[in-house]
This record gives structure tokens, sequence and C-alpha cells, in this order.
């Protein structure tokens, strides 16, 4: 069953046409309506492998991930067998609790690293198998448990998202290496 997304969702989809703007109004939107602490959408490059994060969160005290301008990929698909199925464009992962995953899911010590988080979705931007984004709301210091509204949220952004992230891969000015 499918849920209708939240009419300010719609909102922004429809006042934002260019992508960076677009990407800086929906994360805060997402984090209120998921009551996340943080959001950060990942947009790569795929032929180049470059990233670009834009990162939005509650409190100073979680980590922003924002980047400045493009940076290199590392292999952290070697690592993170979450990055390793959003390459192969399998579907969205709901985590519900980093310290409970399976290690096939989860490198727990590669999280704590780099991320801090105890839940996540590692929502995957695909298109024609290549990913070019993953949009990823998150918990700290507490599981939780993902409800079908959220999973519905996530489904419905993540499509909508898909032209504006695609094109913003292929398009997008380098402006940092």
């Amino acid at each position: 069953m499918t849920l209708t997304m939240p009419a300010s969702l719609e909102t922004l989809f429809s006042q934002h046409q260019e992508p960076e703007a677009l990407f800086e109004a929906l994360l805060p939107a997402i984090c209120d309506i998921l009551h996340t602490d943080r959001c950060f959408l990942e947009v790569r490059k795929p032929s180049e492998r470059l990233y670009r994060v834009f990162c939005w969160r509650r409190r100073p005290e979680f980590p922003d991930l924002t980047t400045d301008g493009w940076q290199r990929e590392k292999s952290w698909e070697a690592e993170d067998p979450l990055y390793a199925a959003a390459l192969r464009a399998e579907p969205s992962i709901y985590v519900g609790d980093v310290e409970t995953a399976p290690p096939e899911v989860v490198n727990l010590d590669f999280e704590r690293k780099n991320f801090g988080h105890r839940a996540l979705v590692h929502a995957h931007i695909c298109q024609d198998g290549v990913l070019y984004g993953i949009l990823q709301p998150c918990m700290f210091g507490h599981p939780r448990v993902w409800s079908e509204f959220d999973r519905s949220v996530i489904e419905q952004v993540t499509e909508r998202l898909r032209p504006f992230v695609v094109r913003y891969g292929e398009t997008a000015r380098l402006a940092t290496v």
C-alpha cells in the first residue's frame, strides 16, 4: 500500500527546479516528516567516481557530512556492504539498529568510524542500473523501527528526486576534486 506523499514535500518539488535548491530545502523537510536526526544526500558522477554530499542535521553535535564540492570516491564497497549494494543498484536498505544488523548488511566498525548513527535508511537513487545518489535519513543514540509510512515517504521521495540527482550528476560543473 502506497501512502500519499506529504503535502509539504510535494510543495518543495513544485517550488524548486534547480537541483541544489531542492536538495537544500528537502533534507530538513525529510527530517521533520520522518522525525530523524540527520539526512544527507550523496550525489554521484558515476562515470568519474566523484561524489558530493549535501547534509542537514537537527543539532550541531551530529556530524556534518557536507563536502566542499566534488570529491574522489574511495573504494568504499570493499569495506561497506551498504555501499556495495547501492553500486549493484539493489533496493534501498532499512537498518533499524547498526549494533545488531548482520555483518553482510552492515560493517559496524565502518559505520561507527564514518557516520556515528544508530539507525538509518540507505536509499538508492539509480537509473538504468547505475547508482547516482544515496539518500540517508538516520537516527543517533537509539534504534528505530522504520514504519510503512517511513518507507512510503522514502520510496516516493527517491523516485521524485531521481531526475534531479541524475541531471546534477551528469551536468554539474566540477568545483573541487
